[in-house]
């Protein structure tokens, strides 16, 4: 099954995929650029962070234009769970965060990855290909 053929049932995850991929990508690659700081006093930016969005926006990309219908919601599932674990981190236990990010996460840094991670996995099992 080609990826266009698929998208009558996942058109909305691979368009989530696609959209968040590309916002990932430049959010990691702006973060580059500016180095170890905040981003307009509300988002963190340091380099493992950075390499981080750089990583799963190109996964997101990825999945969103080449993989099969069944990679890309078993991939939004994991990526997204991964985000929601990481968000849990950020609110519950700051300091398991802080002491792999030293600038820590700003309530902000913590809705965003919230969105992405129940994004993910809500578009993931928003659409089934049974084809």
């Amino acid at each position: 099954m080609s990826t266009s053929a698929s998208a009558g049932g996942d058109g909305l995850a691979r368009t989530f995929a696609k959209v968040f991929g590309v916002v990932l990508l430049v959010v990691g690659l702006l973060g580059l650029v500016l180095g170890d700081k905040r981003l307009l006093d509300i988002l963190n930016i340091d380099l493992v962070e950075d390499l981080i969005h750089i990583a799963s926006g190109s996964l997101l990309l990825y999945l969103g234009f080449k993989a099969d219908g069944k990679t890309l919601r078993s991939g939004l599932l994991v990526l997204g769970a991964v985000y929601l674990v990481v968000t849990l981190l950020g609110f519950l236990a700051p300091g398991v965060i802080e002491s792999l990010n030293p600038h820590g996460y700003t309530i902000v840094d913590n809705l965003i990855h919230l969105a992405v991670g129940v994004g993910a996995i809500a578009t993931a099992l928003s659409g089934r290909d049974d084809r």
